[in-house]
This record gives structure tokens, sequence and C-alpha cells, in this order.
């Protein structure tokens, strides 16, 4: 919504690998996935390939911060049945059938 850029935003949503993102953007959209599933395969690699490609530690230190509150807050939410936000207009059932079938056009 806030891009002016629909299909960009809908590979950011579905699937952000289809985005037109720089380098560093991609490499920071797949440590941040696999930070959210796999926490405990986090390596010293993973690390170096963000600084690999310009991030200096104090951005992944930030980064990694916000990861991290959003996958907690969401957590916290869905732990305590919290309901969606009013300006949310997908079910998150619903999110998840249109990624399943979601496919650049």
């Amino acid at each position: 919504m806030e891009s002016n850029d629909p299909e960009s935003a809908k590979h950011l949503i579905f699937d952000y690998r289809l985005a037109n993102l720089t380098a560093a953007q991609m490499a920071f959209c797949a440590y941040a996935v696999k930070l959210t599933l796999t926490p405990q395969v986090m390596e010293e690699s993973d690390i170096q390939e963000l600084r690999n490609v310009g991030y200096s530690d104090a951005q992944i230190s930030l980064g990694v911060q916000v990861i991290s509150y959003f996958n907690y807050i969401n957590r916290v939410a869905d732990g305590l049945q919290v309901d969606d936000e009013l300006w949310m207009d997908i079910s998150h059932e619903d999110w998840k059938q249109q990624k399943a079938s979601y496919r650049i056009s």
C-alpha cells in the first residue's frame, strides 16, 4: 500500500524472491526467513553473508532485533488467539491458500 507498486508488494507478500530487490535486500530476506523458521540452525556464516553484501554489524543487530520482535509478538498473538487487526483484509487461512497458488504473472 505504501509503495504505490502493487506488483512488487504482491511479490513481497507471497514470495520475496520474485521481487525486484538488490542482492543485499535478498540476502537479508533470506536471513529473516531462516531466523524465523529455523533459528536453531543459524551459524556465523549466516552473519558473514550479510557482512559480505555490505551490512554493518550494527545494521545486522538492528535487523535481528526487528525480525525477532515480530516473531515474538506474532507468537504471543497466536498463543492468545488474538484477532487480526481490523485493517487486515485477508485472513491467515486465505493468505495461505493464495500463497499456495501464487505464481508470477
